[in-house]
């Protein structure tokens, strides 16, 4: 059974404004309700998402029209992400709700936090681990015994011959910050062969960590040939180094969840990411948000500066 998605747990009917309200409108219809922020719809489409902590900075101009305010996009996800993915953007970026759309840029629904851990409540921990458990045993003939431990990073076999490098970046940021799931593999003769996770354990290779938290598999019958063991070999994959980072091109989790966004903001994004790494090594950097709402702030007190006077 698949793993839970966002379009389970969104909420389908979503307050929102729109871009013609002023300033004052939405105060109001902020001050009135429960909420921290809302969606900006037009004729359907999210044009963007603007929060209390934005609309404070135009208080002296109420009757100003949120259109000619607001930051073009904002971060979102479709139905179809999954729920853990979906946590992972509002980690990443220290956000509390997610505009969820279709694919042609429509609000269709909205997840929080809290329908976050809604999810997490009701979910089946082991379902993933029992689904793998199920299917290696139906298709080899084997039995497998099932614990947690902490296995040496350096004996991990890969079965994936390619990553992306923004999502190890983005990886290495939830590492550092705590949120590192454990892996799924199954142990061989030679090491462990790795069956989900691997932007975690490539990104916590890359940071020099020793071992990494694990559920093994462990067969009754070590000898038998499994399947992704012979695609490993025939993709030469016997060790981390040999899997291939993809540098070029951002990973589909980032273009999805960033594609609301200007180009330039959401190439930006990984940079900010990093950063928030190099300025804090023990992990508890500002969220991406915040860093990003500083950066903007820094440009718009640079254009709005006088310039300099020349002399006479």
């Amino acid at each position: 059974m698949a793993g839970a998605t966002v379009g389970e747990y969104m909420v389908r009917e979503v307050q929102h404004v729109t871009p013609d309200m002023t300033v004052e409108e939405v105060k109001n219809k902020l001050i009135n309700s429960n909420f921290h922020g809302y969606p900006v719809v037009e004729n359907g489409y999210l044009l963007g998402y603007v929060t209390a902590k934005e609309l404070l900075r135009f208080m002296v101009t109420p009757n100003a029209r949120i259109r000619s305010l607001m930051s073009r996009g904002t971060i979102c996800v479709i139905p179809s992400m999954s729920i853990d993915d979906a946590t992972r953007v509002l980690f990443r970026y220290g956000l509390r709700n997610l505009p969820v759309v279709d694919e042609e840029k429509r609000l269709v629904g909205i997840i929080s936090n809290i329908d976050i851990v809604r999810s997490q409540i009701e979910k089946s921990r082991p379902r993933k681990v029992m689904n793998v458990k199920q299917f290696m045993e139906q298709q080899n003939g084997i039995t497998m015994r099932v614990y947690n431990a902490d296995v040496p990073i350096d004996q991990m076999i890969p079965t994936q011959k390619e990553v992306y490098m923004d999502e190890l970046i983005g990886r290495q940021y939830e590492i550092k910050r705590g949120l590192n799931e454990p892996l799924i593999v199954i142990k061989r003769h030679n090491g462990y062969l790795v069956v989900d996770g691997h932007h975690r354990i490539m990104a916590a290779h890359r940071l020099g960590l020793k071992t990494f938290k694990c559920v093994v598999l462990e067969p009754n019958n070590m000898d038998v040939p499994l399947g992704l063991e012979t695609t490993a070999q025939r993709w030469g994959l016997s060790a981390l180094d040999d899997v291939k980072v993809i540098e070029g091109s951002r990973h589909p989790f980032m273009e999805i969840t960033t594609m609301l966004l200007p180009k330039e903001q959401a190439d930006n994004i990984n940079r900010i990411l990093m950063k928030n790494m190099e300025r804090d090594p023990a992990g508890m950097a500002t969220p991406l948000k915040s860093r990003m709402d500083e950066e903007e702030s820094r440009k718009r007190a640079t254009a709005e500066r006088p310039a300099a006077k020349k002399g006479p």
